[in-house]
C-alpha cells in the first residue's frame, strides 16, 4: 500500500462475503482514480466465503491493503478499522456490493472543494432497491432529519467521501455508521449530499434483515443524548430527578396537610406515588453525580479541532 503523504484519495471497503464483487470493483475504482495518487483499504468482516484470498490477490495487483477481522463485528467496525488506516487526504467510503459507482468519487471531491465542505454524502435519487428497503429507508431519513436538525436525502448511502480531518474525529460503533454526518456535523465540520449512481446488485444478496431498523432506531437514541449530555450527564439525569423529586416532595406535602387535619392517608395511593416518585428522582440525580464524577476521573477533550495553521 502506498504510504507516502501525497495520497489524494483512501478508499475504505468493508466486505462480508463479498468475494464475486471485489475484482470489479477494485478494476472500477483502478479505471476511476488511475490518473491520481489513491489507494485501499478493504476489511474483511468475519466472512465465510472466498474474501480473504480474493482481497489477498488483489493487493498484488493493486495499491490496496487488507485487514481481516476474526468475526463478524459490523459495517461501523470495519468503517472505524479502514480509517485508522488510511493516509489520503480524501477518505472515501464504498459498500463492496458494486451497488455504489466509483465514477462518482472525483466529483464528489470537486464538489467538497468548491463548497468547502468536510464532507459529501451520497444521495440515491434513484434507487435500485426492492420497495422493501426503499420505504423503511424514506421514514428513517425522514426520522433522522427531524430529531438531529439535519436534513439529508440519504444517510444509509454507502458512498461518501470526507476530508481526513473529519473521519478520523468519528468514533463508529453499533450502527453509528448511519450518522456519520450528524457525528461530523456536530463535530464542527461542514457537511453536504451530493445525487448519485445508484446501480442494482450483482452478485449475492443483501446483508441486511429486519434487525437493523431496531438497531439503528437505539443507536440514534445514543447519537442524541451523547451529541447534548456526553460532557454534561447531571444536566440530563439532574433534570429528570429533580422534576420527579418535586412532584413527589409536592404530592407527599399535600398529603402531609391532609393528615394534620384530621384524615387517614395511609391506605392510599397517591402516598406510594409521592414517595416512589422522590427516591426515583434522587435515584436519577445520583446517576448524574456519577457520570460526572468517571468523567472527571477520565477526561476526554471536549472539542474538536477542524483544521490549524501550521
Amino acid at each position: 500500500m502506498n504510504i507516502n503523504n501525497d495520497v489524494l484519495i483512501t478508499v475504505v471497503i468493508p466486505a462480508f462475503n463479498e468475494a464475486e464483487s471485489l475484482p470489479e470493483l477494485l478494476r472500477e475504482i483502478n479505471e476511476s482514480l488511475g490518473q491520481n495518487n489513491w489507494n485501499a483499504v478493504a476489511i474483511d468482516d468475519g466472512s465465510c466465503d472466498n474474501t480473504w484470498n480474493t482481497i489477498t490477490a488483489l493487493a498484488n495487483q493493486y495499491p490496496l491493503k487488507g485487514l481481516r477481522f476474526g468475526s463478524n463485528r459490523g459495517k461501523a467496525a470495519a468503517l472505524a478499522a479502514g480509517f485508522d488506516h488510511a493516509n489520503g487526504q480524501f477518505i472515501a467510503t464504498l459498500d463492496a456490493d458494486l451497488q455504489d459507482d466509483p465514477a462518482e468519487l472525483l466529483p464528489m471531491i470537486e464538489l467538497m472543494n468548491k463548497d468547502g465542505l468536510d464532507l459529501v454524502s451520497g444521495w440515491k435519487k434513484v434507487r435500485n432497491d426492492p420497495a422493501g428497503k426503499r420505504l423503511p429507508s424514506k421514514v428513517f431519513n425522514r426520522v433522522v432529519g427531524l430529531t438531529t436538525g439535519i436534513h439529508l436525502h440519504d444517510f444509509n448511502c454507502g458512498l461518501k467521501v470526507y476530508r481526513s480531518a473529519a473521519a478520523k474525529t468519528l468514533e463508529l460503533y453499533g450502527e453509528m455508521h448511519r450518522y456519520t454526518p450528524v457525528l461530523a456535523f456536530r463535530n464542527g465540520f461542514k457537511v453536504g449530499e451530493k445525487p448519485v449512481n445508484h446501480r442494482s446488485r450483482k452478485h449475492g444478496h443483501s446483508k441486511y434483515g429486519l434487525a437493523r431498523f431496531f438497531r439503528g432506531y437505539t443507536d440514534l437514541i445514543t447519537v442524541l443524548f451523547l451529541g447534548r449530555y456526553s460532557y454534561r450527564p447531571l444536566h440530563f439525569f439532574g433534570g429528570i430527578g429533580t422534576l420527579l423529586s418535586l412532584t413527589g416532595f409536592a404530592i407527599n406535602v399535600y398529603l402531609s396537610i391532609l393528615w394534620m387535619s384530621g384524615e387517614s392517608i395511609g391506605r392510599r395511593p397517591l402516598l406510594l406515588m409521592g414517595v416512589f416518585l422522590m427516591l426515583a428522582g434522587f435515584q436519577f440525580i445520583s446517576m448524574g453525580l456519577l457520570g460526572e464524577m468517571i468523567l472527571r476521573f477520565n477526561p476526554r477533550k471536549p472539542y474538536t479541532i477542524t483544521s490549524q495553521t501550521k
